[in-house]
Order: C-alpha cells, then sequence, then structure tokens
C-alpha cells in the first residue's frame, strides 16, 4: 500500500477531499520525523510506537576490497508494532 493508497482509502470512508486528507498525512510523517529527529520517541496506542534505536560499533568487511571497516555506533528510526496490532496481523495474515 502507497502513501497515495492511504489517501485514497482514508478520503473514501471519511468523505473528506483528498487535498485535505494527503496534507494530513503528509504533515503527520512530518511531524513522526521531526519528533525522532530530536530524540522523542511516538506512542499510538493500538498501533504502535516509532522508537530511535541504536546500533553498537561493529566490525564489517568490505568483500570487493578484501579489507574490514568499522562501522561507527549509530542511531536508526524503528517501528514496533502494539501487541494487539501484532496479533490481527498474527492471526490473519495468510501468505502465499
Amino acid at each position: 500500500m502507497t502513501k497515495a493508497d492511504i489517501v485514497n482509502e482514508v478520503a473514501k470512508v471519511t468523505g473528506v477531499e483528498k487535498v485535505a486528507v494527503q496534507k494530513t498525512v503528509e504533515c503527520f510523517m512530518e511531524v513522526v520525523k521531526d519528533a525522532l529527529v530530536k530524540d522523542r520517541n511516538v506512542y499510538l496506542r493500538g498501533f504502535g510506537s516509532f522508537i530511535i534505536k541504536k546500533r553498537a560499533q561493529k566490525t564489517a568487511r568490505n568483500i570487493s576490497k578484501n579489507t574490514t571497516i568499522v562501522i561507527p555506533e549509530h542511531y536508526i528510526p524503528s517501528f514496533k508494532p502494539a501487541k494487539s496490532f501484532s496479533g490481527k496481523v498474527k492471526s490473519n495474515v495468510k501468505r502465499k
């Protein structure tokens, strides 16, 4: 599902114009990104949490040059789904 699909679905369900829904969705994403950049987690009850995870320093290999490199510790954004959300996905999704 793409952002355009989400906008279309929300507009269809709520009856709000697509332009307004698109602006709302984009604003929501900006607020989440800005919060994570400022090292603030975002918690959405019943849906999940957007959090910052710390990755420890590690040694990796550049196989094309046959050398080792050190990847410094860094932070990455992550999403942790709520238990109720995970439970619904586990019980309803059937993969081919």
